[in-house]
């Protein structure tokens, strides 16, 4: 099948802000993929479709990039375009895992964890610092002993997007159920779909996951399952404040949760709100542009009333679950 690439150059900050959007070309269909990218005269955007882009989706990608100019675009050849997207995107080691998609599965080490992810953005492979840093800073936690005690039974992913660190909660902690929501259903297909490359379970039971489509924790699956003793939320820092209430409760006495989609000058703001609800800062790198902060629930979470808030804000909102 042929296709169409549009490129265009932008900054590193642009392309960081973008892999942060949950949607940033919504509204277009079919969905085109959009994936950034370093060259060897710095990063840009490339955009592909299966037909030549209209005018409104040009203008809508050239809008991503304000410090670029104008789109270029070129037919491929009878390829599938969505392969070609994906090709440039080298594998990415983080630890022990090494996160690939599957045109590009490079070589694992030996005792390396493969973890095959493919995507429509580039950064739900694990491009972005702030997937490593999640993945990172959880297998750290799971090295010195954490999640109460030990291994983590009862995994939550807020915002999962391609279910990565969900998938790798899973192989750093083979015992516990794992939840996984995403407001965008698109993505939570996406999720379902890389869990079967992974040979990730879909279900109740240990090892195996539920994928949910729904904002933050507001589905009356995660508030019965609440709380839990590993909770990530990898989004952006407005939502991170606005969510900390309700995220903070899902969280057990003891147990972690793990930050990320903030820059530097909002860690604070952050800080401070999950602060407020009982979450004490363990860690924060103060170096990176894009800081991970782990934080502990020093206080109880109540279930009771974790469920009467899940109840309450979820009624009549028709949430869709495509395991449970």
């Amino acid at each position: 099948m042929s296709g169409f690439v549009a490129r265009i150059a932008c900054s590193r900050a642009e392309a960081d802000a973008i892999a942060l959007v949950e949607d940033p070309l919504g509204g277009f269909d079919p969905p085109p993929s959009l994936v950034a990218a370093e060259s060897d005269v710095g990063w840009e955007l490339r955009l592909y479709t299966e037909e030549a882009p209209d005018p409104a989706l040009l203008a809508a990608f050239a809008a991503l990039a304000p410090s670029g100019s104008t789109p270029i675009v070129e037919a491929l050849p009878d390829d599938d375009w969505v392969t070609l997207s994906q090709a440039g995107l080298e594998p990415v080691r983080i630890g022990r895992f090494h996160v690939h998609t599957g045109e590009q599965r490079g070589r694992a080490r030996p005792g390396q964890w493969p973890i095959r992810i493919d995507a429509g953005l580039a950064f739900g492979t694990g491009q972005h610092a702030t997937t490593a840093g999640c993945i990172a800073v959880a297998a750290r936690l799971r090295k010195r002993g954490g999640a109460s005690g030990g291994r983590a039974r009862n995994v939550l992913d807020v915002g999962t997007g391609s279910g990565l660190l969900a998938f790798a909660a899973r192989r750093l902690n083979p015992d516990a159920r794992l939840t996984a929501a995403d407001l965008d259903g698109v993505a939570v297909k996406v999720a379902v779909e890389n869990a079967r490359l992974n040979g990730v379970v879909r279900g109740r039971g240990v090892g195996q996951i539920t994928l949910l489509t729904a904002p933050g924790v507001e589905h009356p699956l995660i508030g019965a399952r609440a709380p839990y003793d590993l909770v990530f939320a990898n989004i952006l820092a407005g939502p991170l404040v606005a969510l900390a209430p309700s995220v903070s409760a899902v969280v057990a006495r003891g147990g972690y949760l793990i930050l990320a989609g903030l820059l530097q000058p909002q860690a604070r703001r952050v800080i401070a709100a999950y602060s407020a609800q009982g979450l004490r800062l363990v860690w924060r790198d103060h170096g990176a542009e894009w800081p991970v902060l782990l934080l502990k629930k020093v206080r109880p979470a109540s279930r009771r009333g974790v469920l009467r808030a899940s109840r309450r804000e979820t009624a009549g909102r028709g949430w869709k679950a495509d395991s449970i």
